[in-house]
């Protein structure tokens, strides 16, 4: 990201930006020696100019100033992540998630450390746009109470591989219970262990990361968008008394 503070130059300063500004309009490349030659001062002041302007150099200054897209190489593994995860976003997976959520009377959110923390993040969102009942728990006992053929199992995992749901869905489907799977990396082994998958990334995190070592922002992302599409709705189709 790159936070442009025009304020924060002093008279000098916004003559030397002025003044390459007007030249970008005639002239297709301005070296720095040419931009210090023109503003009557150092190479080492335009330098520093442009980080106060704030840029991180002299090159991403000009392609600022040439409407040219703006270098992101240094950005981190976790943007690059996120950015393909929203450049291939699929906004048909929050319709049928919806789709699945207004089918069932109850739904429980349902995770283990990291991911429980995000059920009960969403637990609260949840319960601030609907009249449904809404429950985020991480213990295994409590679902053969609690579900019955009004529930959907909303399990979330980041990897699938800190601990198998198997015993859950075998109680939950005893029960009549649905059960659904949001997670982020690919995992076969989740196949048989729902009724439905939603898979968000291709893309997986560092492997020398731990399963609770992994961010869970994308949980974030998908869900958050299932609450804004209720907020904008209403809740008039998708949630009921």
């Amino acid at each position: 990201m790159i936070s442009i503070d025009v304020s924060s130059l002093n008279p000098l300063e916004k003559r030397i930006h002025e003044q390459l500004m007007l030249l970008s309009k005639s002239k297709e490349q301005i070296r720095i020696h040419e931009a210090a030659e023109l503003c009557q001062c150092s190479v080492s002041k335009i330098s520093k100019f442009v980080k106060k302007l704030g840029f991180k150099n002299y090159k991403q200054y000009l392609d600022f100033l040439y409407g040219r897209e703006i270098d992101h190489s240094e950005q981190s593994d976790e943007l690059k992540r996120i950015k393909a995860f929203i450049d291939a976003f699929d906004p048909a997976m929050i319709d049928e998630l919806l789709e699945l959520i207004d089918a069932h009377k109850k739904v429980i959110l349902f995770g283990y450390g990291p991911s429980m923390l995000c059920a009960q993040y969403f637990e609260y969102r949840f319960r601030n746009c609907s009249d449904k009942m809404v429950i985020a728990i991480s213990d295994e006992v409590a679902i053969d109470n609690m579900v019955d053929d009004s529930t959907l199992l909303l399990i979330l995992t980041e990897t699938g591989r800190f601990h198998s749901f198997q015993d859950v869905y075998a109680s939950s489907s005893k029960s009549g219970g649905t059960v659904a799977i949001i997670v982020e990396e690919y995992n076969t082994e989740l196949f048989n262990q729902c009724d439905r998958i939603f898979w968000l990334s291709p893309v997986p995190q560092p492997s020398y990361f731990k399963p609770h070592e992994k961010s869970r922002t994308l949980f974030f992302i998908f869900l958050e968008e299932i609450i804004q599409k209720l907020l904008t709705n209403g809740n008039t189709k998708v949630f009921y008394h």
